[in-house]
């Protein structure tokens, strides 16, 4: 079995062919930071007109590579939502129109569930395992209980560990995309030199926070000297933000992780439990070493997919896309691309969360 995946849901145009032996056969990937590193950020009209200048390109190009046609391929997936609508409507009128071109099915994938999924073309994680899935746009703690089955343990309730790293960067002058900025600037630094807050720390659940976390940078940055920051100063600051943002991930980690036990503990000879992470900030190595020093003090296996595949990327898509046409999960051409569309529809809305819980 062949999948052919489409990613288009935030600044990165991506295809991939996936196969049931979990092999990557081939995958090409346009980023656009140039375009939106004058703004400081994604701007969503750029992103939707860049997917549509190179979507086609880049799918007939994977299909070259891999020296396949379309006829070979055994379904066509696409990110549905969540993700910036324009962008998210490129990838799925494109593979609607080659389902209905080739009478292939046509497969709708949620793009967190497509995170959520990777490990297991990365390393063959069997369910249960507890996700920790961290992105720009989402924070959330769950259990994989099997492909569209998640119990949501924590989320955040105003904005994702992701979005901090990136604006923290962009007020120190970094640079987008910001988070692999900030974390460049921070190789060298101290991070115990500025007095950051770790928002809900301590507190009970396994629900985040990041925006009080970006209000402290903000006013360190006020207190230092007027001007450019030193290498010094930037280099401490940075350290500063990413061991804060590390700090609580791991100990909401901690919380999640005891929940995880408690609901789904095994026999004596279950296999050890394990702890995966997912989402563009997972490429973070200062918060990747971390979270395996907890898993080693709690007992679980630590699983972090290529950082290749960590990021916004094709290849995850069409697993998640495999996966679901397994289970005879397909989608009528009549689909809606969804802006927001959650993994655990009956999690209840966090206190004080905000639009993106």
């Amino acid at each position: 079995m062949i999948i052919l995946g489409i990613e288009t849901s935030c600044d990165e145009t991506a295809a991939a062919l996936v196969d049931d032996q979990r092999r990557v056969l081939a995958q090409r990937l346009l980023s656009q930071h140039a375009e939106h590193r004058p703004y400081g950020g994604v701007v969503p009209e750029i992103a939707a007109r860049a997917h549509l200048d190179h979507l086609d390109g880049l799918i007939a190009g994977t299909l070259a590579d891999a020296g396949v046609t379309l006829a070979d391929v055994d379904g066509i997936a696409a990110t549905g939502g969540p993700g910036l609508i324009g962008g998210v409507i490129v990838g799925v009128m494109t593979a609607k129109a080659l389902s209905v071109a080739t009478g292939k099915p046509f497969l709708a994938v949620n793009h967190l569930e497509a995170h959520a999924l990777t490990a297991r073309l990365s390393d063959a994680v069997a369910f249960p395992y507890l996700l920790l899935l961290v992105s720009g746009g989402h924070c959330q703690l769950l259990i994989v209980r099997g492909v569209g089955d998640y119990r949501r343990l924590g989320t955040t309730i105003d904005d994702a560990a992701g979005e901090c790293l990136d604006k923290a960067a962009k007020m120190m002058g970094l640079g987008h995309p910001g988070g692999p900025a900030l974390e460049r600037a921070a190789v060298g630094g101290d991070p115990a030199r500025f007095a950051l807050p770790r928002p809900l720390r301590g507190r009970p659940g396994c629900d985040l926070s990041f925006s009080g976390l970006k209000t402290a940078v903000r006013q360190v940055l006020d207190r230092l000297p007027p001007g450019p920051l030193s290498a010094r100063d930037r280099a401490d600051l940075a350290a500063s933000v990413q061991q804060a943002v590390t700090d609580v991930l791991v100990e909401r980690g901690a919380r999640a992780m005891a929940l995880f036990v408690e609901e789904t503990a095994g026999g004596a000879e279950a296999p050890a439990p394990a702890l995966v992470v997912a989402g563009g900030v997972a490429a973070n190595g200062t918060l990747r070493a971390a979270l395996d020093v907890l898993c080693a003090d709690r007992g679980f296996r630590f699983v972090a997919p290529p950082l290749a595949l960590c990021t916004d990327n094709a290849a995850m898509v069409a697993w998640a896309g495999l996966e679901r046409l397994r289970l005879g999960r397909t989608e009528s051409l009549d689909f809606r691309p969804r802006p927001r569309w959650p993994l655990d529809p009956s999690a209840p809305r966090p206190a004080g969360a905000g639009a993106r819980a």
